[in-house]
């Protein structure tokens, strides 16, 4: 599973480690993902999601079927896991 939020898109960031002494040593921004189920209710089904804590402002913000129609829009979302 990568690493990305299929709603918003976000991934991993590259920055620096800043020491007192001012070295800088490459880091990463990890995105905070959670793997959700959500009730799609257009179709009538449960689907399974990674997204972000962004994303899933957004969802709650603008409904889950105009979360994914922006999202598909945009090429963030390529699959949908039906979930069991």
């Amino acid at each position: 599973m990568s690493k990305v939020c299929q709603i918003t898109g976000r991934k991993a960031a590259v920055g620096n480690n800043v020491s007192h002494s001012k070295r800088r040593t490459k880091r990463k921004f990890e995105v905070n993902l959670f793997d959700r189920r959500f009730f799609w209710v257009e179709q009538q089904i449960w689907i399974r999601l990674t997204v972000s804590a962004a994303g899933l402002r957004t969802i709650n913000k603008i409904g889950l079927n105009a979360a994914i129609k922006q999202a598909s829009e945009k090429g963030y979302l390529t699959t949908i896991k039906l979930a069991e």
